[in-house]
């Protein structure tokens, strides 16, 4: 691997910083304790964002942690920040994928550019690749393969890169948030804030699968608007699908609640996940036995410590899956991308408990499906017990590739 820099001391986190994603938020904060024990505590660590407020909500500046905001036009002020660094870490899980928006693939892959450019060395770290459109799988393969490193999460990313034809070095690993380690105090949070949820709880981590993707415009609706220039899709076909969705979702709360006589968590592990959640809510037959938790209100340790203590997950969320794997939840997937498809391969959950968004037959599967679970709680336990370990494992070897690639000899000490 080549090594452009034998002493950096200047760190920039690329990444989608700042969202209220509990997913985001973990993995952010992992990396930068991992930096910090390889680089030293004294090391300059940059977190670009778009949004200067949110990240602020759970990341403390101080003299050797700064946050950057960066415009939605991004291009000059990302090239600005790698120019001033003598690192640039891409720390974004969905980072070689187009499924969310276009955009911030290209910022990603412009961070790529950049580095190149200024002879910076540049390093994936652990993160994924998805669906790309011809373009854009034609801009993958000529920038990502200027990476210096790249690190994949699952070997089903690494596999999809390398048939792409990108030719940077590629390993894999498993994502950083299993290392990500939650705040004593917020033990039993679920408990203290919702003493109802005593009696039992599953947690629904649903997605607004018709926002996406998130288009470029000059002009569009008000409602529609994420941050300008970005825009939610919207269209009467994407109106009916949700609507499907928010039956199906209630439909399957009110099973919960009704057959099974346990509470209902609708868990936002996004805060753009919120408005679909309410909608589920309202419908509801069982409003009282139900609480929308949402990661606009909770940070990553509050919501980590609050999916470990479910008796069941289903989830739209790849992070959800992940974070309440270390306390063993049986979990079940009704996915749409390929994060949650790979991670349940890896788990060997993909068989029986992952069930397509667009399935035909998606809530009668689901209610069959959760009703075995609740009813017999281990029958998950050696494929989760199994794959905690190795993903565990896995997890740890990211900051093992890092030390390697930089030369490190020791901790905080360069060759």
């Amino acid at each position: 691997m080549s090594q452009k820099n034998d002493s950096p001391q200047k760190v920039l986190l690329v990444g989608y910083n700042g969202a209220n994603n509990t997913g985001s938020e973990a993995r952010l904060l992992s990396i930068i304790k991992d930096v910090k024990s390889l680089l030293g505590p004294h090391t300059q660590i940059t977190v670009p964002t778009l949004n200067e407020e949110n990240l602020r909500r759970y990341l403390d500046e101080d003299e050797h942690l700064h946050i950057a905001p960066i415009p939605s036009i991004f291009f000059l002020a990302i090239d600005r920040l790698v120019a001033e660094h003598d690192l640039v870490l891409l720390v974004e899980g969905s980072c070689y994928m187009d499924t969310w928006t276009s955009a911030l693939l290209w910022a990603f892959l412009w961070a790529t550019n950049s580095a190149h450019r200024h002879n910076k060395p540049c390093v994936a770290y652990a993160v994924d690749a998805g669906e790309l459109s011809s373009l854009n799988r034609w801009l993958v393969k000529r920038e990502a393969s200027k990476t210096d490193l790249i690190i994949t999460r699952t070997k089903h990313a690494m596999e999809r890169l390398q048939k792409i034809g990108v030719t940077a070095p590629i390993t894999s690993t498993a994502d950083c948030a299993f290392t990500f380690q939650e705040d004593p105090e917020d033990e039993n949070f679920l408990g203290k804030l919702w003493p109802e949820s005593m009696k039992g709880v599953v947690g629904l981590a649903v997605v607004d699968f018709s926002l996406w993707p998130v288009v470029i415009r000059p002009w569009g609706h008000e409602k529609d608007l994420y941050k300008w220039p970005y825009y939610f899709s919207r269209s009467n076909e994407r109106k009916k699908a949700r609507e499907k969705l928010i039956e199906g979702w209630t439909r399957t709360a009110n099973h919960i609640i009704e057959k099974q006589g346990k509470n209902v968590a609708l868990i936002c592990m996004e805060e753009l996940d919120q408005p679909l959640a309410m909608d589920i809510r309202d419908n509801m037959k069982n409003k009282d036995k139900c609480r929308v938790i949402s990661s606009g209100e909770f940070n990553a340790s509050q919501m980590t410590s609050m999916l470990c203590e479910l008796d069941l997950l289903v989830t739209s969320r790849y992070h959800s899956a992940v974070l309440s794997l270390r306390a063993g939840v049986p979990q079940i997937a009704v996915g749409h991308d390929p994060r949650l498809t790979s991670f349940y391969q890896d788990l060997g959950l993909y068989q029986e408990y992952f069930i397509c968004h667009d399935a035909p037959t998606l809530w009668e599967d689901l209610s069959g499906t959760v009703d075995l679970l609740l009813a017999t709680p281990n029958l998950q336990k050696d494929h989760l017990e199994s794959g905690l370990q190795e993903q565990l494992s896995l997890s740890q070897k990211n900051m093992v590739l890092l030390q390697e690639f930089l030369g490190i000899k020791g901790e905080g000490e360069m060759k």
